[in-house]
């Protein structure tokens, strides 16, 4: 060993060094080599690569600039009809006579004009007539699937609306951009902006500031005021939800705030001051009329298939709801309905028979505001075979079927049931709460919770006091202070979750024990899915009218109307065991249980009539077909809920229309003819349709009390598993598994009220 390593041995503490990583082989020069990957990637390659892209692009993009010509534009020619089809395939309807009147822009007050472009595009008078970056946006989003594209200026939708379609492709988009930049050029700003609020579609069937002014105003395009374009303005980015006569609440707010976003606009740039935007109000349109060729029901069978289209364009394709509506609204479809012929006239014909024929509002002005709906469906398939919207689409442009402002009442208390049943809840003294679980009937009886009162203590109807009687006999009977009692039971969280998954649109509502009175809105075709889905033994229904749809070679994704399990086969059909005693024995009994033409038909349903008498209910089916109808109180002028007391010359006290009145009417004169007969295919244990194998026991005697009396005469023709409960102890519900639990009374029951034979609905407020 040398003395050179010797030293470093010593400097090591004797330990050996570890072994030396190779170095590169020195190059020439003597520098040590590089790495490959190093080789590879160095600055210089890397910005070499970046500005040749670069430059690729551009010259793609002139090459693309060059290549593309601005069309011959014709936003009318580009108009054609829309042919609707029975699911038979005969013609419902053809629609395509476009309702367009072009202005010039000068005829547009300018203050007016100004609000289009404070709602869309406020740096429309210096831009390019392109969004870069939301355009950009909108193709990354294409490429990726994600579909809804953003940041279009008002140049860019003038483009898509006259020269082009609406396409969510990414040809199209980049045709889009190079139009866009070369119409920027070649016009001027006055002309794109007349180009777009004469193309534009605005609801209503109206194409064009001229048809919008007159659908929702009665005026000229240039007789409009600054509040009024600003809510044409509004309505351009979602039209049919915007539009006020048919909005939700959720739509009014929506379009109040962006009519206010367009003003505040307007004075964060100047074009209007301060003063004159505080001193403006919301202008309310005028009510709208019927397109032309859509009388009687075809426009509410059009206008629900159109929307179902929509949102199938929106989810498919990524569509805004605007851009939805562009593209199917006179755009040369055929979409055939899932209606049935035969279905359709046997409901309209029933609907006169037992209602409209019978309203003279010459003779009372109460029959002036009674409007009716129905939604009719195929539990096994989720098909909407028959609709009632209303009189006339001419006549009353709000569709009954569809709308949901008014209550469901009633109607909802199987949903609680269901809730219960699905959760295995039990009563405040930890009994399970079934068919035959005894609950405290007595009215205005404080609701608790674990011995604490919530607050809540609901009246039955006429304050009737029912004491100690089952789950199935207040189904029977609607007592109201039984389900309030059980929705706390169950947990009011759990009772909207339930009505949630079964189809209810829930957002926005408070689980709060007053929803146990269905004191929330809700459409006949909602409340058709709900109880579709309990006929399908808890498999979800959603009600489709849409079978399908096809444009020029290319068709639509329906998907399935039935879904998967959203409550138990057990707890779906206890519902319809328990349903059935209302027809047999409860609210239903005179008008569909007693009628004629039942022959036997099993049957079942639930009754609602809301606080104040305005809205009254009847949902009901048979193991084929599911059919929900609602009578709504509406002033014809102001659009307001009001009562229909004494309607049809109801004058005996109390005069109520109730739902197992005329909407129980009309339920039993269509179904039963339309349907044969068929039983129920029940998997359960409960409920009235299921005979006891012997007498059960109670731990105690209930007095006796109207829930113990029939509320008409027996039915004259029944099923023989159709035996009508008329006391407690012959409820067939009572199997001897099911010992009856009881919720503590707070009080003595009071004398009840006489029922009215008129009215035997129990669950109104008085």
């Amino acid at each position: 060993m040398g003395r050179a390593e010797e030293r470093r041995a010593r400097q090591r503490g004797g330990r050996r060094a570890a072994p030396r990583r190779r170095r590169p082989a020195p190059a020439a020069g003597g520098k040590p080599a590089k790495s490959l990957i190093r080789r590879m990637f160095t600055w210089k390659k890397i910005l070499g690569t970046f500005f040749g892209v670069c430059l690729l692009g551009i010259l793609g993009f002139i090459g693309l600039y060059l290549y593309v010509d601005v069309p011959e534009g014709n936003a009318a020619a580009q108009q054609q009809s829309n042919v609707y089809k029975f699911s038979d395939g005969t013609i419902l309807a053809r629609k395509g006579e476009v309702n367009r009147e072009i202005v010039d822009l000068s005829k547009v007050p300018r203050k007016v004009q100004l609000t289009f472009v404070a709602a869309e595009n406020k740096s429309f008078y210096h831009d390019s007539g392109v969004d870069f970056r939301g355009t950009a946006r909108g193709l990354i989003n294409t490429l990726s699937g994600k579909g809804k594209q953003g940041g279009s200026t008002i140049t860019q939708q003038y483009v898509k609306n006259y020269y082009l379609n609406q396409d969510q492709t990414v040809t199209r988009k980049l045709k889009e951009l190079v139009i866009s930049l070369k119409v920027d050029r070649e016009k001027s700003k006055d002309d794109i902006l007349a180009g777009y609020i004469n193309t534009s579609y605005y609801g209503r069937n109206a194409y064009g500031i001229q048809a919008a002014a007159q659908a929702y105003y009665h005026v000229d395009a240039e007789d409009l005021s600054v509040a009024q374009g600003a809510y044409l303005a509004a309505l351009l980015q979602a039209p049919s939800q915007y539009d006020w006569a048919v909005a939700t609440k959720i739509g009014k707010r929506l379009v109040t705030q962006r009519w206010n976003y367009v003003l505040d606009n307007m004075v964060e740039e100047g074009w209007l001051s301060k003063s004159k935007r505080d001193g403006l109000h919301f202008p309310y349109p005028k009510e709208p009329k019927g397109a032309p060729g859509l009388g009687g029901q075809k426009g509410y069978l059009v206008e629900l298939a159109n929307q179902q289209l929509e949102q199938r364009l929106m989810a498919q394709e990524g569509l805004t709801q605007s851009q939805a509506e562009n593209a199917v609204v006179d755009k040369g479809w055929t979409i055939t309905l899932n209606i049935d012929r035969k279905k359709q006239a046997a409901l309209e014909k029933a609907v006169k028979a037992q209602l409209t024929s019978k309203l003279d509002a010459k003779k009372r002005k109460v029959d002036g505001d009674i409007q009716a709906g129905a939604v009719s469906v195929d539990p096994k398939t989720g098909r909407v075979v028959a609709l009632y919207g209303g009189q006339d689409y001419y006549r009353h442009y709000f569709d009954n079927a569809t709308r949901r402002d008014y209550q469901p009442a009633s109607t909802f208390k199987p949903v609680i049931l269901a809730a219960a049943l699905e959760q295995s809840a039990t009563t405040q003294d930890g009994k399970p709460i079934t068919a035959s679980t005894l609950y405290d009937g007595t009215s205005r009886r404080p609701v608790v919770d674990h011995g604490t009162k919530v607050g809540f203590a609901p009246p039955n109807e006429d304050d009737a006091n029912y004491d100690d009687i089952t789950v199935q006999e207040a189904m029977n009977k609607s007592v109201n202070s039984v389900f309030a009692q059980m929705g706390v039971d169950v947990g009011m969280d759990k009772v909207m979750s339930t009505a949630n998954k079964l189809g209810m649109d829930t957002k926005g509502m408070q689980a709060v024990p007053a929803q146990t009175l269905g004191s929330m809105g809700a459409s006949p075709l909602e409340m058709a899915g709900i109880y579709a889905t309990f006929a399908n033994h808890g498999y979800k229904v959603t009600p489709t009218i849409l079978k399908s749809a096809e444009n020029k070679g290319r068709s639509v994704d329906v998907p399935n109307p039935v879904g998967g399990s959203v409550i138990s086969r057990t707890a779906a059909d206890t519902v319809t065991s328990v349903l059935t005693g209302v027809v047999d024995d409860g609210t239903a009994s005179e008008s569909v249980a007693s009628n004629p033409l039942r022959d036997g038909q099993q049957v079942a349903g639930k009754t609602g009539t809301s606080d104040e008498n305005k809205s009254a209910w009847f949902t009901g089916y048979t193991p084929t077909l599911v059919t929900s109808v609602g009578l709504f109180g509406e002033d014809p002028k102001t659009k307001a809920h009001v009562s229909m007391k004494g309607a049809t010359g109801l004058l005996r006290p109390p005069g109520r229309i109730n739902g197992g009145g005329y909407p129980a009417k009309i339920w039993a004169a269509y179904t039963f003819g339309v349907t044969d007969k068929a039983s129920f295919d029940l998997n359960t244990t409960q409920g009235a349709a299921v005979e006891p194998t012997e007498t059960p026991t109670f731990t105690h005697t209930p007095t006796q009390t109207p829930s113990q009396t029939p509320s008409s005469a027996p039915p004259t023709s029944q099923s023989p598993s159709q035996t009508p409960s008329q006391t407690p102890s012959q409820t067939p519900s009572q199997t001897p598994s099911q010992t009856p639990s009881h919720t503590p009374t707070t009080g003595p029951p009071t004398e009840p009220t006489t029922e009215d034979p008129l009215d035997p609905d129990g669950d109104l407020t008085p």
